[in-house]
């Protein structure tokens, strides 16, 4: 999530400013639901009847029954108090009926909130769809959902409860003596108003614990996911600083958070405990004043079992997940803005446009295929870059292969060139158009990248494969299937319209799947970043072919394209038409018989392949 949606408004507290923002749409989801309201209120009347029944029929069992020696009559009063809450069960089940009918809405509403502003960052920011995607998006689709479905549902309970308890308790306090309400009503004013000027305060602090939360989830999300190139420059030391400073500020926000707590604790006390310690110090008072035994018990009925009881669990739903409601809701809020796009930066003075050509269109078909210039990239500051003013042609129809150590950056590489990684400084170039500033479809129309961890959604085989082409005719994609060797495959799972689960597949057959579906796309650079790995070396090879013969051809029509392979396999690399060796230091690019004399490693390599047996294919 950007700075900018985690912030609050400027001049205006956190809290507050959240409650200004959802006042509004909470009040409209209320409106919508307005005899879900009324239900909801009628069954919980009968709450408080049984409430108020409670503490007044006691209170009648011992002034009128047993005090006045009419045991009959006390017993029967008795039992219509113990009537009153055997009948509690169909006014509970009740208001369960009606509360889901009001916590399902609010989630379906959030799930789909949550997954049209996903979509809206994907395509306003491809840089963002690799591994360290907007996992804050991951959050609110999943875990804060449940949040605020489950806050939401506690909430209303709760506070439902102690409004109607204290209607029916207020009401029998009234009706048994007025002189009780003087005793009781002023601490529990006090301490629900104490209470209530903590909660601002509190929702601010929450806001901060899990904007917190939530950066340190991302920070280490994408040390993680980068964790190869770190160690390969050297940016350990600077990724845990960085680290820890994350987890830091989510220990300092944890204990704001804290002790506003024990602030709400203390409200809690003035007003649960306060009352009842008055009432037995006013008693002498109160008998005085011609309050009966009966009306004293009854009034302790209502404290203790209905008013405090519901009070307790009030403050506590709203201290916590009234708090942390407010703030997730107003995450959605952010959320739900429109990202605005990046502007383009000006054009490099360098790239010149085929004439007549606007930029995003059809590239120039006599440029290269890919031109990198100068580019240069680092994971932070200080750390030593991973591309190092890296120079680059790729030919029209040429097969290259990227070899080098684990982690020197061949998949950082690929980022680059396919326009998901953005470099420090230089220029990207695919068919003559520059890669910064292109939209996503931009870039889905000029090149495909197969990552090693391939995804296979849950749907029909077709539906997967004509994924980045939904017009692929049926015998381009059964030509597909053919060339790439995957029609046993295909014939397991059940032919083109079965329904595939992708937790039954091998990642052997996830990879022969998605490079189908590459191969049907109609982008003309191929790039395929380890996307082999876990094919036997007969199927890889197979691959790598079917993928070379495209870059030349498409059908009847001159393609025009190119093949990248991230090798890990010596295999791989002889089959390249030129091979670029990534050392770290000085990249050596060229043929594989030029690459023998020329690079160190690159013969280190050919040894180590040599003497590696070949994997068990999948």
């Amino acid at each position: 999530m950007s700075a900018a949606a985690k912030s609050p408004a400027p001049g205006a507290p956190p809290g507050r400013g959240a409650l200004r923002r959802n006042l509004p749409p909470a009040r409209r989801f209320l409106a919508g639901r307005k005899r879900v309201l009324v239900r909801l209120g009628g069954w919980s009347l009968l709450e408080s009847a049984q409430t108020f029944l409670g503490g007044y029929c006691l209170a009648q069992a011992l002034d009128r029954g047993f005090l006045a020696g009419q045991t009959g009559t006390g017993l029967l009063w008795l039992a219509v108090a113990a009537a009153s809450i055997l009948g509690a069960g169909p006014p509970m089940r009740g208001v369960f009926t009606q509360l889901a009918e009001l916590t399902e809405p609010l989630r379906d509403a959030l799930v789909r909130r949550a997954v049209r502003q996903a979509l809206r960052h994907a395509v306003t920011d491809p840089a963002r769809t690799d591994d360290r995607a907007d996992t804050g998006a991951v959050s609110r689709l999943t875990h804060q959902t449940e949040i605020v479905r489950d806050s939401f549902a506690g909430l209303v309970l709760t506070v439902r409860a102690f409004v109607f308890n204290a209607v029916g308790a207020l009401i029998g306090l009234l009706a048994l003596a007025p002189e009780l309400l003087l005793v009781v009503l002023p601490p529990l004013v006090l301490g629900i108003g104490l209470f209530l000027a903590t909660l601002l305060p509190m929702a601010s602090a929450q806001r901060a614990f899990l904007d917190a939360d939530e950066a340190v989830a991302e920070g280490v999300g994408a040390v993680s996911a980068g964790h190869r190139d770190l160690v390969a420059c050297g940016a350990q030391a600077d990724a845990a600083e960085r680290t820890g400073r994350l987890i830091d500020t989510a220990e300092r926000t944890s204990r704001v958070l804290a002790r506003w707590a024990a602030l709400r604790t203390v409200a809690l006390g003035v007003a649960g405990q306060l009352p009842v310690l008055l009432l037995l110090v006013t008693t002498p008072w109160l008998l005085r004043q011609g309050v009966t035994t009966g009306a004293l018990a009854g009034a302790l009925t209502y404290l203790l079992q209905a008013l405090l009881p519901a009070l307790h669990s009030m403050m506590t739903a709203l201290g916590a997940a009234g708090t942390r409601l407010l703030v997730v809701v107003d995450r959605f809020q952010d959320a739900t803005a429109a990202p605005v796009p990046p502007k383009a930066p000006d054009p490099d003075p360098d790239v010149v446009l085929e004439a007549g050509t606007p930029r995003g269109r059809r590239p120039s078909r006599t440029a290269p295929a890919v031109e990198i210039r100068a580019v240069t990239h680092a994971y932070g500051p200080d750390s030593p870059p991973v591309l190092d003013h890296l120079h680059l042609t790729v030919r029209r129809g040429e097969h290259i292969a990227v070899v080098g150590p684990s982690g020197i950056g061949k998949s950082t590489l690929a980022g680059v060139v396919s326009g998901l990684v953005a470099p420090d400084h230089g220029t990207v170039l695919l068919g003559g158009e520059p890669v910064t500033g292109a939209t996503a479809q931009d870039l889905a129309d000029r090149r495909v990248l197969i990552p090693q961890q391939a995804y296979v959604f849950t749907g029909s085989v077709r539906d997967n494969l004509l994924h980045l082409r939904p017009d692929a005719t049926s015998g381009e994609l059964t030509y597909a299937i053919g060339v790439l060797g995957a029609e046993p495959l295909v014939d397991r799972l059940g032919g083109p319209d079965a329904v595939l689960d992708p937790r039954g597949l091998s990642h052997g057959e996830r990879q022969l799947l998605a490079l189908c579906r590459a191969y049907l796309s109609s982008a003309p650079l191929a790039l395929l970043d380890e996307a082999t790995c876990h094919l036997d070396p007969a199927a890889e090879a197979r691959a790598e072919r079917a993928f070379a013969e495209r870059a030349f051809t498409d059908g009847a029509r001159a393609r025009g394209g190119a093949l990248i392979v991230v090798a890990h396999r010596l295999s791989s690399a002889r089959r390249a038409d030129r091979v670029l060796v990534l050392d770290g230091t000085t990249p050596r690019f060229g043929t594989h018989e030029e690459l023998l004399t020329s690079s160190a490693l690159y013969r280190d390599l050919f040894g180590h392949w040599q003497h590696t047996p070949p994997p068990v294919g999948s």
